[in-house]
């Protein structure tokens, strides 16, 4: 085979194409997986419609394949490649979605979210994994043994499960016994969201989402209690289901100004808030009199290669579930739009041969 199919963005502002491509030969240093399947993610669409200066201000050039939730086989290895820890062709790996150099400050203090060349990785701004083949250049970082779990379930764990447990185990530092935790939006990150903070606390946990379906499957995934949607009436709703139950932690999956509301007005005193939706809204509460005393409100971009590894680890365990939509690479432009309209169960999870 000499070339491939991949959905690429070739030009800023328009929507990504399926087109023919090389397969790509690694160099000295490089490793070249064979995708059994790559998650999908609203970040993909996002970058479709950005205007090149905002792209190119992020160091990315287009063309280049999208995809940052991969997993496959170890299919060829270059010259020079060092640090596989014992991987070998034909070995089954999750590829790790934040880039990071391993060198500087946060990468040093075990922030890969924070490194300093982390804009610029597979998927976003270099070839990422929905396609045939994908090129690892940085393997000794990247590479993740998946042992029992199945590679072409395996992908959303490096995105969407690490960027949840980075909130929920930040969160449960602050959950002390006899509290709850709160989860705003129970989609693609949010069914990853309430099962660890099951796992991760004694909490109880309380998952909001207007959604009947994903309300009844927050349940199936380990929540106490759940809420319909966020209203001008939820925060009295929230506490009168609670009562007495201080909230120590809430996870806001949307980020809109009536969720960040909510969280605010319901977050206990020392409790953390995790605000991983990034839909543009604001916090408008005073600092002093506003905000619960000795509480925190935080944002990230990702996750560490730590949070990867503990939820590749507690899925291959059994502990932590993963639910996908699998869809053929020819079909991926449906994938989207299920994402898009909320209709998926799971993650959407693109699988380069036919789905049977």
């Amino acid at each position: 085979m000499t070339s491939m199919a991949a959905l690429r963005i070739v030009q800023w502002e328009r929507p990504a194409e399926l087109v023919e491509v090389p397969v790509p030969d690694p160099g000295p240093g490089q490793v070249r997986v064979r995708v059994a399947g790559c998650g999908l993610c609203h970040s993909d669409l996002t970058m479709a419609a950005m205007p090149a200066s905002m792209g190119e201000a992020l160091g990315w050039r287009v063309p280049f394949t999208l995809g940052h939730e991969t997993a496959g086989w170890i299919d060829a290895v270059g010259p020079g490649v060092e640090g596989l820890a014992g991987l070998a062709e034909g070995d089954e790996v999750a590829l790790a979605a934040p880039a990071s150099c391993g060198r500087c400050r946060s990468c040093l203090a075990g922030l890969e979210s924070a490194c300093t060349e982390g804009y610029v990785g597979r998927g976003y701004g270099r070839d990422g994994g929905l396609a045939e083949y994908v090129l690892v250049d940085d393997p000794g970082r990247a590479l993740l043994p998946l042992g029992t779990l199945d590679p072409a379930e395996a992908g959303p764990l490096t995105d969407a499960g690490a960027t949840s447990h980075h909130a929920v185990a930040r969160v449960a530092r602050r959950v002390r016994p006899g509290g709850a935790v709160l989860v705003v939006g129970v989609g693609g990150l949010g069914a990853f969201v309430v099962q660890l903070a099951s796992l991760l606390t004694d909490a109880r946990v309380v998952a909001v989402d207007p959604n009947p379906a994903r309300r009844e499957l927050a349940v199936e995934l380990g929540a106490d209690d759940v809420l319909d949607g966020v209203g001008p009436g939820t925060s009295a709703e929230v506490r009168a289901l609670l009562g007495a139950t201080p909230i120590d932690g809430v996870v806001d999956l949307v980020g809109t100004d009536d969720t960040l509301r909510l969280a605010t007005s319901v977050l206990g005193v020392g409790g953390s808030l995790a605000v991983v939706g990034a839909a543009g809204g604001k916090v408008r509460r005073p600092i002093y009199g506003g905000l619960p005393a000795d509480a925190e409100v935080w944002t990230f971009q990702g996750s560490d290669l730590a949070d990867a590894r503990a939820v590749l680890d507690l899925a291959a365990d059994g502990r932590l579930r993963v639910d996908v939509d699998p869809y053929p690479l020819s079909a991926v432009q449906d994938a989207y739009e299920a994402m898009e309209a909320g209709t998926l169960r799971g993650r959407a999870v693109v699988r380069p041969d036919p789905v049977a």
